[in-house]
């Protein structure tokens, strides 16, 4: 099974840089977007053999997620079931035989971590959420996590200790997340490669200078690492300041 997972920074833009392209070449069974930036209605997306399920902010032009699947799910769950988590779009859940899957757009601490409050209630809610999910079925979650785990994740770590995205609090909660029975399947596969980023700032030349952050993921249920057949960082694929991800992954019975 292949699953891409890509936040596009705003569909509408992406698509006019060569998203449809991608899609169609990359032919993923299950290909997951955050950071939509739009309603349903505002682009025709016809994407044929795949059913779409979308997540929308009540904000217009703000965060969402979506995702599109050859596979019928089982049953579909947006965002936690709180309330005080709804209104920005950032998570949706398709449950199938074997596990579920789960996409999501983890809210930015913001400039001088404005919103690491709120970021920290999202982290707990969202880590009991999937340990929930994991006690039914394993569980497969792909995103940008906005947190890059460790010094190895990101080319600045010295001078960004303490930014948002590598603060001491964001990072914990990912190690909490680890720890509570989940399995980052870039570094599970690939523990020492160096220089490896999802996200680049538009600005210095960075993605020129592969000046960047690893804060898209796929990460497993501990109990299905032994499952993961690989885990590619799409560095190639230009569209937005972030690139593609792709987990491979065989979910069938032995």
């Amino acid at each position: 099974m292949k699953l891409i997972s890509w936040n596009v920074n705003g569909l509408r833009a992406c698509l006019t840089k060569g998203f449809e392209d991608f899609f169609r070449q990359i032919d993923a069974d299950v290909f997951c977007i955050q950071e939509t930036k739009m309603q349903r209605e505002q682009a025709d997306l016809n994407l044929p053999g795949y059913t779409q399920y979308w997540n929308s902010a009540v904000k217009k032009g703000y965060s969402g997620t979506a995702v599109f699947t050859k596979a019928e799910p089982l049953s579909v769950a947006y965002d936690l079931g709180l309330d005080k988590h709804n209104d920005e779009g950032r998570s949706i859940t398709l449950e199938f035989e074997n596990f579920y899957l789960v996409t999501a757009y983890t809210p930015n601490a913001q400039r001088e971590l404005a919103r690491i409050d709120y970021r920290m209630e999202w982290e707990d809610d969202f880590r009991n959420y999937l340990t929930k999910l994991d006690e039914v079925k394993p569980v497969i979650l792909c995103g940008d996590l906005n947190v890059a785990h460790n010094e190895i994740d990101l080319k600045n770590p010295k001078s960004n200790t303490g930014n948002a995205g590598f603060s001491k609090e964001e990072r914990g909660k990912m190690t909490e997340l680890l720890n509570s029975g989940f399995v980052d399947s870039f570094r599970y596969l690939y523990p020492d490669v160096t220089d490896a980023y999802t996200w680049w700032s538009y600005m210095f030349h960075a993605r020129e200078k592969n000046t960047g952050w690893r804060i898209d993921y796929f990460i497993v249920s501990e109990k299905i690492k032994s499952k993961i057949k690989d885990a590619v960082i799409h560095n190639e694929i230009l569209g937005s300041d972030h690139c593609p991800v792709e987990l491979n992954i065989s979910l069938k019975e032995d």
